[in-house]
């Protein structure tokens, strides 16, 4: 990235990166630190030019238009050396997008305490790489599939495939107790809050936004069973929560589980949640081409599966 804070003009070429982005979020993305009033302030006053002639802030971006920017006293940006570079298992990838597998305790961005997740990780490992953006989420405990945009044509289609349910993803989750419907619709309203500790929290609530799970029963024991679930719609902890409520709670879930369960299965060897990101299935966003994608659960998962297949009476479904 040029700097903008020498005393001359800068004259930037927009890129396949950028193209379709309005011309107020390049300016904030590329000059981080920078208020947002003196970047309104820059664009009303005609300072910063696309193609010579003045813009709105609303103006989008093509490939190839000429970015006049004046100088800009940007904040001096920290030293990366505190993120490794790392790639991940890569389930797709191709010049529009990588889907990851990424693993479990890892989160995908930083922030709330943790200072970097997959995205600058990738980043760091990739510095060549123009535009690297998440599309969606994952919990930091929760593993597979996960899809960064690598243009933002790309990440602006997926947002709108993920607000319009263009794109199926379905995840495995353990359960404790014993599921008994072979398929079920789950409708209850999500409900955002904060705790005494300032923690993040999601309960069922009237008040709350829709929310609709399908879940699929995919085998069951004594105590416990393995289910699919679709998202219809992708509230924040929307798995964990549904399934808690239900008196279901997912095995090892910090926040929503049963914590004394929770202790028995670290000593048995679960030492997380058992929810993993296994499908998705989608329209490529430029390409249209369709796209299925699947992740094996982990060893970690499949090794605890095993061990209930011994030790416990399968009574629906197949051993995994």
């Amino acid at each position: 990235m040029k700097d903008l804070s020498k005393d001359s003009v800068t004259w930037l070429e927009v890129g396949d990166e950028a193209e379709g982005q309005r011309v107020d979020n390049f300016l904030l993305r590329i000059a981080k630190g920078v208020p947002k009033s003196h970047i309104y302030r820059i664009l009303r006053s005609g300072e910063v030019r696309v193609n010579k002639g003045r813009v709105a802030a609303e103006y989008r971006l093509q490939a190839g238009d000429k970015l006049r920017v004046p100088p800009i006293r940007t904040a001096e940006r920290p030293s990366q050396a505190a993120v490794p570079a790392r790639e991940f298992a890569i389930a797709f990838e191709d010049e529009a997008l990588i889907v990851v597998d990424k693993p479990a305790g890892t989160a995908v961005h930083g922030g709330s305490g943790v200072s970097f997740g997959v995205i600058e990780q990738l980043r760091r490992a990739r510095p060549l790489a123009k535009f690297l953006e998440l599309a969606h989420r994952l919990d930091r405990e929760t593993s597979g599939l996960l899809i960064v945009a690598k243009k933002r044509m790309a990440l602006t289609r997926l947002h709108d495939m993920f607000r319009d349910g263009g794109i199926s993803k379905r995840y495995l989750a353990l359960v404790k107790g014993r599921w008994r419907n072979e398929l079920q619709h789950v409708r209850l309203p999500l409900h955002k809050y904060l705790t005494a500790e300032g923690e993040r929290r999601v309960s069922v609530d009237a008040e709350g936004k829709a929310a609709h799970s399908i879940v699929r029963l995919v085998a069951r024991w004594e105590n416990f069973s393995l289910v699919e679930v679709e998202l219809k719609t992708g509230r924040t902890h929307q798995i964990r929560v549904h399934l808690a409520h239900l008196g279901f709670a997912i095995a090892g879930d910090d926040k929503y589980g049963d914590f004394s369960l929770n202790k028995a299965l670290q000593k048995a060897g679960l030492g997380r949640m058992f929810l993993h990101a296994a499908k998705l299935s989608l329209a490529h966003p430029l390409s249209q081409a369709p796209l299925v994608l699947e992740s094996p659960l982990p060893t970690e998962l499949r090794v605890f599966i095993e061990q209930l297949n011994r030790n416990e009476k399968l009574d629906y479904g197949q051993a995994l």
